[in-house]
This record gives C-alpha cells, structure tokens and sequence, in this order.
C-alpha cells in the first residue's frame, strides 16, 4: 500500500449517509420534525428545520452568549431567500403562522436535504436550474453564514438571477418570546455592512461580499411554533426585519452573508466554508490517529464523532483563561457537573482529545467544594448550585478514564489531594445528608424537597423521584470511586488503604441490594423502607469498572433490565409493569416531568447497558449490535445526533432535547471501548 493510500484509510471521509430527498422534504410534518443543530464551541448555536420553518423558540441562525458565559439570547433569527428574475419569483424559504397558515411554503421546493459534515445543504428547485443552501458557524466566534449557490440546468446558460434576503433579528432571550416592540435597536448600513445596535446588550453586524444592503425596521408578527406548544407553553413569536440584502447569482459562484457579534466577520464565503469542512475533516482524523478503529468504523459512528464536538465549549475563568466545559444539550441546558462528567469520556478520550478532557477536569476541579461538584452553573454564571450527589462520584470515573488512556500519572498526583479530601467530606458528611452510613458504609443522601440523583425532576416543591435513603447506583459508584482512590495510591506511592479497606466493607453492603428473584433494589433505608422498583439505576452496579457484584449476579441485572427495560434506544426508567409507569411523555410542564423519570427511555443507559451486556456474555459483536439502532435515529429529530429521552412504548418517539451530550457521548464511548482494540479493558 502506497503511503498516500495508507494516509486516506487513516483519515475516514466525512459521513454521507443523511440525505432526504422530496419523500421526506416535501411533507411538511417530516421535513419539521427533523431538525439541524450547529455550536461554535462559544455556547452559541445556531438551529432549524429542513423545511426552513421555525417550529421552537429556540430556532435561529444566531444565538449567542451575550452575556458570557452563557447567557444566551437569539440575534438573528432568519435569512429568508427569495430568488427572482424579472417578473418571477421563486420562495426559497417557509414560514408558519399563527393563524394556521403555511406562507410561503418554499419547502415543496426543495429536492433534496442532507449533511456534508455537520453542514446542512438544501438543494432548491426552481425554473431552469438549482439553488444550493448551506449554513454554519465559525469555529471560535459567534458568527454564522448563510450560502446561495445557482447552478442552471444549461451550464451556457447566462442569466444571472438575483436574492432577496430579508432578515429577520430579535434581542430575546432564547428561553423566552417576543412582541412587537419589545426592543428598539439603531439599525445603519454603511456599503455591504448592516448594523443593529442594541444599546447595553450587543451589536449584530451583517456583511455581504457584494450586492446591495437596505434597511428596515419592520416588526413580523405571529409566528406560529407549534413544538412551543407541544410543551404546553407559549406558541407566537415575533421578528424585527432589520434589512433586505440583493445578491446576485453567478452561475456556480457561492455567495451570502456573515453574522456576526464583531464588526470584523469576514464576508468571503468560500473560505469560511472551507474552514468549516476542513475542522469537521480534522476532527475525523484527530479520533482516528488515537484510535485506528475509526478508519473502517460506519458512517453513523464517524457522525457521532463529528457531533461531539458541539458539546465542548470554553469556559474561562480569572485563574484559567483556557478552562472548558461541556453544554449538557441543546437547546435549553447548560453546563451541568454530572452530565459533563458523564460525557467526558466519550466526548473527548474516545475522540483523541485529551488536552480537553484534562481542561474540562482542571476546570471543575475548582469547583470543588466541602467535596462536591456542582450541578448547574447558571446561565450568567453566578454561584453554581450543588444539588448533586452524583456529580462528584462520576468525577472519579472520569478521572480513571482520563489516566487510563493517557497514561498521564503525574496530573493524578496533582488532583490526589482533591480527590482526597472529597472521599473524607463524604466520610464525615456534607450537605443534603449526604454520608457514609458508619453502620454499614453505604452513602446515604437526601433531604425532603430536594432532588440530587439524575432522576432529579421536580415541579414546584413536588420531586417525582425523591429517592431519600441510599440509592443504589449512588453505593455502586461510591465503591467504584473508593476502588479507583485505592489504585490511584498504589501508583503514585501512598499506598492502597484506606481505600481498599473502605470498598471491601461497602461491596460487603451492596449484597442488601440484591433481590432473591434477581436484580438489585433501587432504594435502601428510604422514609418508607426500602424500593423494589426495577430501574436502571442498577445496571451501573454491572457497566462501571469495579462492581460489587459476582458474576452470576452481574448476569441476573443484566437479565431483568432486558426483560423490562431494555429498548433500541436506550433502558426506561421504570419498568411497565410498575403502577406508576407513565408510557408517554408530552403535555405541559408537570405531565411532561411526572413522566421523565417514570416511564421514559433515555439514551444515555444504551451505551451502559451495551457494556454490562459485553461484560457478562464476553461477546464484543453482540453487545455492539445493540447499539446499532442508533443510526436510524440519526436521520430522524436530531440530525446527525442522539436525542435526550424516548417514548415508553413503541414507536418510541424521540422527545426532550434534540441534541443531549451523554445521550452521544456514551453511545460512541460503548462503542470504542467494544472495539478490537479496547474490549479487553472492558471486562475485567
């Protein structure tokens, strides 16, 4: 094999799998059910639907943190394209609107949708030829591009038609709505540069590469979202048209716009887009340097790569400029501790990005606190909130992930300390009653009105899932943390005990866990006693590296979350049988989180439960396969990611965020780690 053959089959290509042609684009239900999702690694996103059309609130070209570090407000919301020629012209966009209307409906025009990268393309028909579309964001700024491409279907012919871009602004934030005049920018055009001033917020600038630039202040009204009310919440938006762009249409010529936060966007639009297919490419061969199973991995897989990208975003801070976190989902969450912990591993050491992985770690190292990570940090990032009782123990995992692959024993000896004086907080206690139980050395946690495992919904003062008492995949991470400080101490010189001492007596407790039928409990020494419930929580007793459980039991966990739990898509949180089962999650705020937790699938469970499945039947392919439903799901909701929860019951629907973090990130971890290379390290 030639060195240059041998360079390509090291560097997979980008994924071309998520193409729609007019079946899917021309129905308008589908081609709005399938949306795009785009990140600058700022906390800005862009976002929308195939057919063009606004169905969220949070739909948009620019939404942007205008009040860092992720205070978030959309800035642009749309660009809406029509193609003239003379006296004809041609809708290249859709809008819905509150009186029920679909106008225009340019979306029966598009021939085809798909992915380059994470680029979306649409391909417009019109008469005597083509229109192409593409959007994305610039790496690094909160900037976004929007692209219009002609190709006639003679290639002599000459016409030159011409865009009208009307564009359409706001100044809310991306969580709320609008009304007409709710905010009274200064908008100028100077040449190619439009610019809306918002005073004490921001500066919105436009540029075009050539054509012609007007302004305008005219409020849109009545734009219907209906996903707005699908969640039981308000469903009219309102837009500010700040100006029309003119651009002309040379046959095969790329032209558009730049948006953008800093008045120095670069309007050249064939190198911004270069820059943008070039990161997707080096992403690609940056995970298949570290791992050589990405060069023959399937398209769905090289996608997910590509999508974990839009997680990991900077978080500076006084005493670290380059600090980093991870956006838990898009588009209504932030950098939450445990989700960013549980991400961390295939978010970046399955990617080959371990200097992220150990900025995210030395990051929330200093938010460390009476040995705790946070949970949330607010959107303006105020003082952090620590209901979370998790959070820290999977800090823990990921930093044996984090040493394990990088082999980097000297950042362990820095953070031993740290991980040190978590273990003693929880020891003698912290807040929310989290301690280890001196009569048995399981963790307790839990105060009434407070919420701190994963299943942490609550409406008002009502928690759905309190779990007072010692849950148990709280007990099975506390042994897997106590274990990893015991190895931890062994390599860097100190010595295995306390630790060893420590998990022995907790992996002696866990067997109070274990049900004589099979399966383990969820909940011991809870205010009403102890919880038979069958949940998932119990499969992190099988799926972390150190289990307290035998292997016969490992098998019977395994075997009950198959029997109830198990979907393509992910474990339901709680077994069907059970009389508190919700199958459906929709309806307003307290239907939708009465079911969160009680019923609903979530995607971040498959990739553990494909582990725990490899680690009792030794069968890598198998355990694999079950991951492989996936890339069906990546054409449909999210595209070209993995969605936050599933319906109970068949078909499944996806529901909840479009674009979860650990719902990708554990999907692609699982299948890293079930490859040739690695599954050896998966079961001990």
């Amino acid at each position: 094999m030639s060195s240059e053959s041998a360079q390509r089959k090291a560097t997979p290509s980008l994924p071309g799998t998520l193409h729609f042609g007019r079946a899917i684009c021309g129905d308008l239900d589908q081609a709005e059910r399938r949306e795009w999702w785009l990140a600058n690694g700022l906390g800005a996103y862009a976002s929308g639907t195939v057919a063009g059309s606004l169905t969220r609130r949070y739909h948009g070209l620019l939404v942007a943190p205008v009040n860092p570090p992720l205070g978030r407000a959309l800035v642009l919301a749309k660009a809406d394209a029509t193609l003239v020629e003379g006296d004809r012209a041609w809708s290249l966009h859709t809008n819905r609107w509150g009186s029920g209307v679909i106008i225009p409906e340019g979306y029966l025009r598009i021939e085809s949708f798909r992915l380059e990268g994470r680029v979306p393309v649409w391909r417009y028909a019109v008469d005597g030829g083509w229109v192409e579309q593409r959007i994305w964001m610039e790496h690094g700024a909160n900037r976004t591009y929007v692209a219009w491409r002609y190709e006639p279907l003679d290639p002599n012919d000459g016409r030159v038609p011409s865009l009208k871009v009307r564009l359409l602004a706001n100044a809310r934030d991306h969580h709320g709505s609008a009304w007409a005049g709710h905010f009274d920018p200064a908008v100028d055009v100077q040449g190619r540069h439009l610019s809306m001033r918002v005073p004490g917020a921001f500066d919105l600038h436009i540029r075009i590469p050539e054509g012609t630039l007007r302004p305008q202040k005219t409020w849109v009204e009545s734009f219907d979202l209906p996903a707005e009310r699908e969640r039981g919440l308000g469903a009219c938006d309102c837009h500010l048209c700040i100006g029309e762009a003119e651009l002309s249409l040379a046959a095969g010529k790329w032209t558009g716009l730049a948006a953008d936060l800093e008045e120095d966007a670069s309007p050249d639009i064939p190198a911004a887009m270069a820059r943008a297919l070039d990161r997707d490419k080096a992403i690609l061969a940056e995970a298949s340097r570290a791992d050589p199973a990405y060069a023959e991995a399937p398209h769905w897989v090289r996608q997910l790569v590509l999508a974990t990208d839009d997680f990991l975003f900077s978080r500076p801070l006084p005493d670290a400029p380059d600090g980093e976190s991870v956006i838990a989902g898009y588009p209504w969450f932030g950098d939450w501790g445990r989700d960013t912990m549980i991400a961390l591993p295939g978010l970046t050491l399955a990617t080959g990005r371990w200097q992220s992985a150990r900025r995210i770690l030395d990051t929330f190292a200093r938010f460390v606190d009476r040995g705790m990570l946070p949970n949330v940090f607010p959107g303006a990032g105020e003082i952090p909130d620590y209901n979370t009782v998790d959070a820290a123990l999977w800090y823990f995992e990921a930093w044996r992930a984090f040493v394990q692959v990088t082999g980097d024993t000297r950042a362990m000896q820095k953070v031993f300390p740290t991980l040190e004086s978590m273990v003693d907080w929880h020891l003698r206690g912290t807040r929310y009653g989290i301690v280890d139980d001196p009569r048995d050395g399981l963790l307790r946690a839990g105060e009434p009105g407070i919420q701190l495992t994963w299943m942490d919904a609550k409406v008002g003062d009502w928690v759905v899932t309190p779990r007072i008492g010692k849950p148990v995949e709280i007990n099975a991470l506390w042994l897997n943390a106590l274990r990893i400080m015991a190895d931890f101490g062994t390599r860097i010189g100190k010595g295995a005990e306390p630790y060893a001492s420590l998990a022995d007596r907790v992996a002696a407790a866990f067997q109070r866990f274990v049900k004589p039928d099979g399966g383990l409990l969820d909940l011991l020494d809870g205010p009403e006693g102890d919880d038979p419930a069958v949940r998932p929580n119990q499969i992190f007793a099988v799926s972390l590296p150190h289990s307290p459980l035998s292997p016969e039991q490992q098998a019977r966990v395994v075997e009950e979350c198959t029997r109830e739990l198990y979907t393509s898509y992910g474990l339901r949180s709680l077994a069907a049988t059970h009389p508190e089962y919700r199958p459906y999650y929709g309806g307003g705020i307290r239907e939708r989180d009465g079911a969160y937790h009680q019923g609903s699938v979530w995607g971040w469970l498959l990739g553990h439960f494909a582990l725990a499945v490899h680690r009792v039947h030794g069968d890598a392919a198998a355990a694999r396969a079950l991951l492989a439903p996936i890339a069906e799901h990546l054409a449909d909701a999210g595209l070209g990611t993995v969605g936050e929860i599933f319906d109970g019951e068949p078909p499944h629907l996806p529901r909840g965020a479009p674009s979860q973090a650990w719902s990708v990130a554990c999907t692609l971890e699982a299948w890293w780690r079930l490859s040739s290379h690695h599954c050896s390290e998966v079961r001990p």
